[in-house]
């Protein structure tokens, strides 16, 4: 005896939907941001190792308080990116991830490649949101290629 199934579940082949796609820019910055938190955990553990051989004239306390806040707030805005203040967030956040670079000097350098993935990922993101929706304005109803 074959088994039995709800009527709402169908055996056969269901017809392709269209399904809208997340956004391209929303996805890049997210992950962006997510990235540079991990940096900025990495960056206060360097850090702390320099007020270890005292290199640094910093309390640990605080440099742990500002790393993991700094590093909170970017997992937050990281979220606010499908809002209309996502990207000013975002933007705003980058300033103190440059500032660390005062106290870890190599984090310059990685400061200025996460700040020029950050103006990447919303010049392409941007870019790829439009040809996503030109190609859904010239073929309404079709199902787009993968």
């Amino acid at each position: 005896r074959p088994p039995r199934y709800p009527r709402w579940v169908t055996t056969q082949n269901p017809t392709p939907r269209i399904v809208a796609k997340k956004s391209a820019r929303v996805q890049f910055l997210s992950t962006t941001l997510v990235l540079e938190a991990i940096v900025v955990l990495f960056a206060t553990v360097v850090a702390v190792k320099f007020v270890q051989i005292d290199a640094l004239q910093i309390p640990t306390t605080t440099l742990w308080t500002v790393g993991g806040a700094l590093a909170l707030i970017m997992i937050l805005i990281s979220r606010l990116q499908q809002t209309p203040y996502g990207l000013i967030a975002g933007s705003a956040v980058q300033l103190p991830f440059i500032a660390m670079s005062l106290y870890v000097d190599a984090m310059l350098v990685v400061a200025i490649v996460f700040v020029g993935l950050w103006v990447a990922s919303a010049w392409l993101g941007t870019k790829i949101d439009r040809e996503r929706a030109e190609y859904d304005a010239e073929h309404p109803g079709e199902i787009p290629p993968k």
